[in-house]
């Protein structure tokens, strides 16, 4: 019988099971912020709904190319089948309309800062739908990252043009998110298989992107230039792998310590904003930020 995806990275890391989950998580990060950062260059050559479609498009076709080397037969005919279609109906494309919607509607600053709301979903569904065991350390963590975040991102002088049901939209975003790694979590726990549950919901979100960028564009996408495509293409796959890194954690860890380390990539995207693509500036506040995350991961980790 072939390794399975999650036997592989064992065995290529060579790390202890309770330490895999929080690395990975960290690697999930970092790979989720390299891919924010090609996705603002790809953006520069088409519109959003158009690299959305391709992204997750380049995603799918990941895993399908991918998918005979790991999937069994069985997994077909799992009763959580549905469950992991259910997640493709709104993560990634609806989640990330959202996220859009809230930028444009509320600026950066204000969307980004409720954004941070996801790993505190995201612990309460791991306590109440998983039944995971909140500590302290797990809570204090999660708070921290969720600080760290909200000073990268909160500006000052932010005055308030938009109705207060706008502030909706980041928040129910955040919910979507988190909602899928409790769903994905759940699927993994009957189906041991990152790249499965990934599959599933990318195969179900794909014609929903296509029917989007249909109704916004009215065509389908032509006359990106060739760099346009070759961004798009890197960005689909490093989403595509930043995705089954993140299932993987999830399936060798739990839910309220993976989350909350994944939602740490804002800090990751400044920076390799910085380091790699010359486009941010370090400042107080990112060194603020680094105080934060790094003895909120560890603590994390530590109860881990």
């Amino acid at each position: 019988m072939p390794l399975t995806f999650y036997e592989t990275i064992k065995n290529v890391t060579s790390m202890p099971d309770l330490l895999l989950p929080v690395v990975l998580a960290l690697l999930a990060a970092a790979l989720f912020a390299f891919g924010n950062q090609c996705s603002r260059i790809a953006l520069r050559y088409t519109d959003p709904q158009t690299a959305t479609l391709f992204q997750i498009g380049v995603s799918t076709a990941l895993y399908w190319l991918t998918a005979p080397f790991y999937l069994e037969l069985h997994f077909w005919t799992s009763p959580v089948l549905p469950l992991l279609a259910v997640i493709g109906l709104f993560r990634p494309l609806l989640s990330a309309n959202l996220g859009m919607a809230g930028t444009r509607i509320l600026g950066p600053t204000i969307s980004s800062t409720l954004a941070t709301t996801a790993p505190l979903f995201s612990v309460a569904l791991g306590v109440l739908l998983l039944t995971e065991t909140l500590t302290w350390e797990v809570a204090l963590g999660t708070a921290g990252i969720a600080l760290a975040v909200m000073v990268l991102s909160w500006q000052r002088n932010t005055v308030r043009s938009w109705p207060l049901i706008a502030l909706l939209l980041p928040i129910s975003a955040a919910l979507l998110r988190s909602l899928a790694h409790a769903l994905a979590k759940i699927g993994l726990e009957s189906i041991p298989s990152p790249i499965f549950v990934a599959l599933i919901a990318y195969s179900v979100s794909f014609p929903l992107a296509l029917a989007n960028n249909l109704r916004v564009n009215r065509r389908v996408p032509r006359n990106i230039p060739p760099a346009g495509l070759k961004w798009l293409l890197i960005t689909g796959l490093i989403y595509g792998i930043s995705t089954l890194v993140m299932n993987t954690a999830l399936m060798s860890g739990r839910l309220i310590v993976v989350s909350p380390i994944v939602a740490c990539s804002p800090l990751f995207t400044l920076l390799l904003g910085h380091f790699v693509f010359r486009e941010e500036a370090l400042t107080r506040r990112v060194a603020v930020a680094v105080m934060l995350v790094v003895p909120s991961v560890a603590l994390i980790g530590f109860r881990a």
